[in-house]
Protein backbone atom coordinates (compact mmCIF):
# COMPACT_ATOMS: atom_id res chain seq x y z
CA UNK A 1 0.00 0.00 0.00
CA UNK A 2 3.22 2.22 0.07
CA UNK A 3 4.47 4.32 -2.97
CA UNK A 4 7.04 3.32 -5.13
CA UNK A 5 10.43 4.51 -4.73
CA UNK A 6 10.73 6.73 -7.90
CA UNK A 7 7.19 8.53 -6.66
CA UNK A 8 8.25 8.84 -2.87
CA UNK A 9 8.06 12.89 -3.15
CA UNK A 10 5.31 13.39 -5.61
CA UNK A 11 3.33 10.77 -3.77
CA UNK A 12 3.95 12.62 -0.31
CA UNK A 13 3.12 16.00 -1.83
CA UNK A 14 0.17 14.77 -3.05
CA UNK A 15 -1.04 12.57 0.00
CA UNK A 16 -0.51 15.72 2.11
CA UNK A 17 -2.27 17.88 -0.46
CA UNK A 18 -5.16 15.84 -0.22
CA UNK A 19 -5.19 15.98 3.21
CA UNK A 20 -4.96 19.56 3.57
CA UNK A 21 -8.01 19.67 0.50
CA UNK A 22 -9.83 17.48 2.71
CA UNK A 23 -9.72 19.64 6.02
CA UNK A 24 -10.29 22.54 3.79
CA UNK A 25 -13.59 20.93 2.58
CA UNK A 26 -14.39 19.93 6.45
CA UNK A 27 -14.25 23.83 7.49
CA UNK A 28 -16.70 24.43 4.89
CA UNK A 29 -18.93 21.79 5.40
CA UNK A 30 -19.24 23.06 8.85
CA UNK A 31 -19.75 26.00 7.84
CA UNK A 32 -22.36 25.12 5.24
CA UNK A 33 -24.33 23.22 8.50
CA UNK A 34 -23.88 26.14 10.56
CA UNK A 35 -25.10 28.76 7.99
CA UNK A 36 -28.36 26.25 7.10
CA UNK A 37 -28.75 25.62 10.88
CA UNK A 38 -28.78 29.30 11.48
CA UNK A 39 -31.29 29.95 8.85
CA UNK A 40 -33.67 27.80 10.00
CA UNK A 41 -33.67 28.72 13.33
CA UNK A 42 -33.61 31.89 13.36
CA UNK A 43 -35.67 33.03 10.68
CA UNK A 44 -37.86 30.30 9.67
CA UNK A 45 -41.17 32.15 10.43
CA UNK A 46 -40.73 34.00 7.06
CA UNK A 47 -41.45 30.67 5.11
CA UNK A 48 -45.01 30.71 5.55
CA UNK A 49 -45.24 34.37 3.64
CA UNK A 50 -42.66 33.43 0.81
CA UNK A 51 -45.38 30.98 -1.23
CA UNK A 52 -43.15 28.15 -1.77
CA UNK A 53 -41.24 25.70 -0.09
CA UNK A 54 -37.71 25.96 -2.64
CA UNK A 55 -35.83 28.41 -0.17
CA UNK A 56 -36.36 26.37 2.54
CA UNK A 57 -35.69 23.19 0.44
CA UNK A 58 -32.48 24.80 -0.28
CA UNK A 59 -31.48 25.00 3.56
CA UNK A 60 -32.30 21.63 4.33
CA UNK A 61 -30.15 19.94 1.30
CA UNK A 62 -27.32 22.21 2.21
CA UNK A 63 -28.02 21.17 5.93
CA UNK A 64 -27.95 17.11 5.69
CA UNK A 65 -24.82 17.44 2.99
CA UNK A 66 -22.90 19.98 5.28
CA UNK A 67 -23.20 17.08 7.92
CA UNK A 68 -21.95 14.43 5.49
CA UNK A 69 -19.64 16.39 3.99
CA UNK A 70 -17.44 17.03 7.17
CA UNK A 71 -17.88 13.31 8.00
CA UNK A 72 -16.50 12.32 4.58
CA UNK A 73 -14.01 14.74 4.63
CA UNK A 74 -12.52 13.65 7.97
CA UNK A 75 -12.66 10.29 6.37
CA UNK A 76 -10.90 11.51 3.63
CA UNK A 77 -7.90 12.85 5.04
CA UNK A 78 -7.96 9.14 6.98
CA UNK A 79 -8.23 7.80 3.96
CA UNK A 80 -4.84 9.71 2.33
CA UNK A 81 -2.43 9.25 5.43
CA UNK A 82 -3.25 5.66 5.64
CA UNK A 83 -3.11 4.99 2.33
CA UNK A 84 -5.85 2.96 1.89
CA UNK A 85 -6.96 2.16 -1.87
CA UNK A 86 -10.46 0.81 -1.22
CA UNK A 87 -11.30 3.85 1.16
CA UNK A 88 -9.76 6.47 -1.62
CA UNK A 89 -12.09 4.75 -4.10
CA UNK A 90 -14.97 5.11 -1.86
CA UNK A 91 -14.25 8.53 -0.87
CA UNK A 92 -14.25 9.67 -4.47
CA UNK A 93 -17.77 8.14 -5.05
CA UNK A 94 -19.12 9.34 -2.17
CA UNK A 95 -17.95 12.98 -2.63
CA UNK A 96 -18.94 13.13 -6.48
CA UNK A 97 -22.69 12.01 -5.14
CA UNK A 98 -22.43 14.48 -2.37
CA UNK A 99 -20.80 17.58 -4.47
CA UNK A 100 -23.62 17.15 -7.03
CA UNK A 101 -26.43 17.25 -4.48
CA UNK A 102 -24.39 20.20 -2.35
CA UNK A 103 -24.23 22.00 -6.13
CA UNK A 104 -28.03 21.49 -6.62
CA UNK A 105 -28.95 23.06 -3.07
CA UNK A 106 -26.48 26.04 -3.96
CA UNK A 107 -27.95 26.70 -7.64
CA UNK A 108 -31.69 25.97 -5.46
CA UNK A 109 -30.94 29.16 -3.54
CA UNK A 110 -29.65 31.15 -6.56
CA UNK A 111 -33.23 30.36 -8.38
CA UNK A 112 -34.78 31.38 -5.28
CA UNK A 113 -33.28 34.52 -5.10
CA UNK A 114 -34.95 36.03 -8.70
CA UNK A 115 -38.15 33.89 -8.00
CA UNK A 116 -39.15 35.18 -4.15
CA UNK A 117 -40.28 38.51 -5.86
CA UNK A 118 -42.96 37.31 -8.19
CA UNK A 119 -44.46 35.04 -5.83
CA UNK A 120 -43.75 36.66 -2.14
CA UNK A 121 -46.57 39.38 -3.29
CA UNK A 122 -49.36 36.79 -3.87
CA UNK A 123 -48.40 35.05 -0.96
CA UNK A 124 -48.72 37.99 1.38
CA UNK A 125 -51.84 39.07 -0.53
CA UNK A 126 -53.22 35.63 0.03
CA UNK A 127 -52.19 35.08 3.75
CA UNK A 128 -52.82 38.30 4.88
CA UNK A 129 -56.64 37.79 4.08
CA UNK A 130 -56.22 35.26 6.78
CA UNK A 131 -54.67 36.59 9.54
CA UNK A 132 -57.47 35.79 12.24
CA UNK A 133 -58.58 32.14 10.67
CA UNK A 134 -55.01 30.53 10.84
CA UNK A 135 -52.93 30.71 13.64
CA UNK A 136 -49.75 29.94 11.58
CA UNK A 137 -50.24 32.56 9.26
CA UNK A 138 -50.79 34.95 11.96
CA UNK A 139 -47.62 33.93 13.93
CA UNK A 140 -45.57 34.31 10.71
CA UNK A 141 -46.94 37.84 10.11
CA UNK A 142 -46.44 38.68 13.66
CA UNK A 143 -43.20 37.47 13.37
CA UNK A 144 -41.82 38.84 10.44
CA UNK A 145 -43.53 42.23 11.32
CA UNK A 146 -41.90 42.25 14.45
CA UNK A 147 -38.45 41.31 13.61
CA UNK A 148 -38.44 43.44 10.48
CA UNK A 149 -39.78 46.18 11.93
CA UNK A 150 -42.43 46.91 8.98
CA UNK A 151 -46.41 46.56 8.57
CA UNK A 152 -48.77 45.27 5.75
CA UNK A 153 -47.63 44.31 2.46
CA UNK A 154 -46.94 47.91 0.93
CA UNK A 155 -47.55 49.75 3.81
CA UNK A 156 -50.22 49.39 6.93
CA UNK A 157 -52.93 50.15 4.27
CA UNK A 158 -53.27 46.13 3.50
CA UNK A 159 -54.25 46.18 6.91
CA UNK A 160 -56.94 48.56 6.70
CA UNK A 161 -58.68 50.44 9.53
CA UNK A 162 -57.85 47.22 12.38
CA UNK A 163 -53.67 47.36 12.56
CA UNK A 164 -52.21 43.96 14.42
CA UNK A 165 -50.55 44.88 17.39
CA UNK A 166 -47.22 43.58 15.68
CA UNK A 167 -47.43 46.76 12.95
CA UNK A 168 -47.03 49.12 15.89
CA UNK A 169 -43.83 50.88 16.62
CA UNK A 170 -45.91 52.75 19.22
CA UNK A 171 -48.36 51.17 21.28
CA UNK A 172 -50.74 52.56 23.41
CA UNK A 173 -54.69 51.89 24.65
CA UNK A 174 -56.15 53.88 21.73
CA UNK A 175 -52.97 54.57 19.53
CA UNK A 176 -51.03 53.01 17.44
CA UNK A 177 -47.96 54.44 15.08
CA UNK A 178 -47.22 51.96 12.91
CA UNK A 179 -43.68 50.88 11.03
CA UNK A 180 -43.32 53.23 7.94
CA UNK A 181 -42.03 50.21 5.52
CA UNK A 182 -43.95 47.77 4.23
CA UNK A 183 -42.84 43.96 4.70
CA UNK A 184 -42.95 42.95 1.22
CA UNK A 185 -39.88 44.84 0.05
CA UNK A 186 -37.39 44.34 3.67
CA UNK A 187 -38.66 40.54 3.50
CA UNK A 188 -37.19 40.23 -0.40
CA UNK A 189 -34.24 41.65 0.58
CA UNK A 190 -33.68 39.75 3.83
CA UNK A 191 -34.64 36.43 1.62
CA UNK A 192 -32.31 37.17 -1.38
CA UNK A 193 -29.60 38.17 0.79
CA UNK A 194 -29.88 34.64 2.39
CA UNK A 195 -30.37 33.18 -0.73
CA UNK A 196 -27.16 34.43 -1.97
CA UNK A 197 -25.00 33.83 1.09
CA UNK A 198 -26.69 29.79 1.10
CA UNK A 199 -26.16 29.48 -2.87
CA UNK A 200 -22.77 30.85 -2.38
CA UNK A 201 -21.83 28.07 0.29
CA UNK A 202 -23.12 25.37 -1.32
CA UNK A 203 -21.41 26.04 -4.83
CA UNK A 204 -18.24 27.23 -3.27
CA UNK A 205 -17.98 23.51 -0.90
CA UNK A 206 -18.75 22.13 -4.46
CA UNK A 207 -16.24 23.82 -6.16
CA UNK A 208 -13.95 22.76 -3.64
CA UNK A 209 -14.80 19.27 -3.13
CA UNK A 210 -12.91 19.28 -6.77
CA UNK A 211 -9.89 19.16 -5.65
CA UNK A 212 -10.91 16.51 -3.12
CA UNK A 213 -11.55 14.36 -5.95
CA UNK A 214 -8.85 15.04 -8.13
CA UNK A 215 -6.72 14.02 -5.65
CA UNK A 216 -8.04 10.99 -4.45
CA UNK A 217 -7.77 10.04 -7.74
CA UNK A 218 -4.21 10.68 -8.27
CA UNK A 219 -3.10 9.49 -5.10
CA UNK A 220 -4.98 6.18 -6.35
CA UNK A 221 -3.44 5.45 -9.00
CA UNK A 222 0.22 6.30 -7.28
CA UNK A 223 -0.31 3.59 -4.19
CA UNK A 224 0.69 0.60 -5.77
Amino acid sequence: MGFGREMDGCGQCMKYSMFVANFIIFIGGLVVLGIGIWTLVDKSYINELLGTDLFMGAVYILIVTGAIVSLIAFLGCLGAVKEVRCMLLMYFIIVFLIFITMLIGGILGYVFREKVKTTMYKEMESSIRRYHENPEVQRAWDNTQINLKCCGIQDHSSWGDELPNSCCKVKTSTFCNPWESGCLEKAEKFVQDHATVIGGAGIGVACIMLLGMIFSCALFMMIE
